[in-house]
């Protein structure tokens, strides 16, 4: 059973209260606030023409544009100003905007963040294998069918080799680029992606003072709904499995708020994405950031990022130079609306066809 109230200091800036299981987001200290925008024209993905479903990341650089910069003639990379590539240009770049006096008066800050989907999970093989109403409307209610389990789902096979091919391009970017690796990782709490971030960026030649250290953040987890698979394991599970992760402060032992048959409308992900999002932005000073998280989460926080929708494949991740202006006065007011009640099928349904994804098409 949930908890009437739920102090999240999962975000110190917030506390998280339920009234009729709508969750209300209020900010202790409502003197600022705090605007996003995606600096354009760094990134392929930008590109309204860039293609989210045919993109290979890994094959073109993370999509980073190959052009110059204002900062170019000061930056020196390892070969000179000349022949520094072109994530030490935009590494180079990031630090000028960053370091403007204007810029720091006006309080605006610059972070590139790396925002990637954990690999394939059982539940995205179950869906594949009995089809997209089946799945939302009968099976993905249940824990699993007798052969796989798809509750808070563990990676396949082909989702942890997923994640060691994003491993070695990260450290192809390292080596051989010289890009920054992130500074800081962030992850959802749910299973897969905790599997997905430490096959990822365990083992790189990282910098000593910024080694692989995730922390575990609740509101970066998947949009909620009544599948099993968005329900997260109890917090010593998670710890016996991932030891070395770190906890945010008031992580609970149980989920608080997954509820049975009931689903998270689109408008409260939104603003506890910007919870987070202003979390971290306000405790946080890097410049490079990882999260780890879902499709459904991703585009959320690209939406309050003010990026256009860019659908990513399981283990496929997008970059995004953001800018980030604290703002003097309360934040815009936002209200969520309680969890509306899933409609579900006493019998999965036999059609396939994806567009049938309400439950109107039940046997």
């Amino acid at each position: 059973m949930r908890p009437n109230t739920i102090i999240a200091s999962a975000l110190r800036l917030a506390t998280v209260t339920y009234a009729s299981s709508a969750p209300v987001y209020t900010s202790p200290n409502p003197t600022t606030h705090i605007n996003y925008t995606v600096v354009p024209g760094i990134f392929q993905q930008d590109d309204a023409a860039t293609n989210a479903s045919t993109f290979n990341f890994t094959a073109s650089n993370f999509g980073l544009i190959d052009r110059s910069y204002p900062s170019d003639s000061a930056c020196a990379g390892s070969r000179g100003s000349k022949n520094a590539t072109q994530w030490q240009k935009i590494t180079h770049y990031i630090t000028t905007l960053n370091n403007d006096y204007d810029a720091k008066r006006n309080g605006e800050r610059y972070a590139l963040l790396f925002l990637g989907r954990h690999g394939e999970g059982y539940h995205n093989v179950a869906e594949s294998y009995y089809g997209t109403p089946a799945w939302n409307c009968y099976w993905s209610e249940l824990d699993g069918n007798g052969t796989a389990v798809w509750t808070d789902a563990h990676l396949t096979p082909t989702g942890q080799e997923q994640a060691l091919s994003v491993n070695r391009f990260w450290n192809s970017l390292i080596t051989k680029e010289k890009t920054t690796p992130p500074e800081s990782y962030y992850t959802s709490p749910m299973y897969r992606c905790l599997e997905t971030s430490n096959l990822t960026f365990s083992g790189l030649p990282l910098p000593k003072k910024t080694p692989f250290l995730p922390t575990i953040k609740e509101l970066f987890r998947e949009g909620i709904s009544a599948h099993t698979c968005d329900r997260r394991s109890n917090k010593t599970y998670l710890a016996e499995n991932f030891p070395k992760y770190k906890f945010e402060e008031g992580f609970v032992e149980f989920d608080p708020f997954w509820q049975e048959m009931h689903s998270e409308p689109s408008v409260d992900q939104d603003i506890r994405s910007k919870i987070v999002l202003d979390d971290v932005f306000t405790n946080d000073k890097s410049t490079y950031i990882s999260v780890t998280a879902h499709s459904g989460e991703i585009g959320s926080l690209l939406r309050v990022l003010g990026h256009r929708a860019f659908g990513l494949s399981t283990g496929a991740a997008i970059p995004v130079l953001v800018k980030a202006t604290t703002v003097r006065g309360e934040s815009p007011v936002t209200t969520t609306i309680p969890y509306p009640a899933q409609k579900t099928c006493a019998l999965p349904p036999t059609i396939r066809d994806p567009s049938c994804n309400d439950c109107s098409c039940c046997s």
